[in-house]
């Protein structure tokens, strides 16, 4: 097989939907994953029910993709989970979902995907991070902590797999028109772009084109890298 296999995380909506559509029509084998069944007839576009917190599920999904395809080229690590609540009102049921989602399932997929990438001496991995880390979003403690250990985690492997020829870098979109920010007051995006030094609202293209980049075979010597949108430093 020579097309790229490409495995996605939150392919249900949103900017997971997005990078399956993406890749999936630049030929690449795209298996995509959510909690639930996904309505998505693109061609090598495959669906598997996978809950990333699970850690044997999490094990069954990257073996079945060894055992198919015999490789692994790309892991976008999308799936996650956000809650906007001062910290003193964050119930821990809250927190344990925000930490397990964003932090355990970011780590269990690379943990699995880097042991089929190492195989063949080459992986791209791409997390996703937030602006939200850099301005020290107020409301979204819980949140920006856990993308700060998304962070931590993409720096990190990326020393420790780059011997492999695996790369690990970050992107961190700002405000978009995407299922996060849906219940988010106007006023506070509008406060959120005026503290960019491009002031306007980001799109899937601008995420789907730094995803090309990091994803290209071209970019091995790019690794433990965060970019963030729209200006933000």
């Amino acid at each position: 097989m020579t097309k790229p296999v490409t495995v996605v995380t939150g392919t249900s909506r949103g900017l997971g939907r997005a990078f399956a559509d993406h890749f999936a029509a630049r030929g690449h084998q795209v298996i995509g994953c959510s909690r639930g069944e996904v309505e998505l007839d693109a061609a090598g576009y495959r669906h598997e029910v996978v809950d990333i917190t699970d850690e044997q599920a999490v094990k069954q999904l990257f073996s079945s993709v060894r055992k198919e395809f015999g490789r692994l080229d790309h892991l976008i690590n999308n799936a996650g989970v956000a809650s906007m609540n001062h910290a003193l009102l964050i119930p821990s049921k809250t927190l344990d979902v925000i930490l397990a989602t964003n932090i355990r399932g970011t780590f269990l997929a690379i943990r699995e995907a880097s042991k089929v990438m190492r195989r063949a001496q080459f992986g791209r991995i791409l997390n996703l991070s937030t602006i939200a880390v850099p301005l020290h979003l107020e409301g979204e403690s819980a949140y920006v902590a856990s993308k700060a250990a998304v962070e931590g985690l993409t720096r990190v492997l990326a020393g420790e797999l780059a011997p492999m020829g695996i790369t690990v870098n970050a992107v961190g979109p700002g405000p978009m028109p995407t299922e996060l920010t849906r219940g988010v007051p106007d006023e506070t995006l509008d406060a959120l772009v005026a503290r960019q030094a491009i002031r306007r609202t980001g799109t899937v293209e601008d995420v789907l084109h730094v995803a090309d980049f990091f994803l290209a075979p071209e970019s091995g010597f790019v690794t433990g890298q965060i970019i963030y949108l729209g200006g933000v430093s």
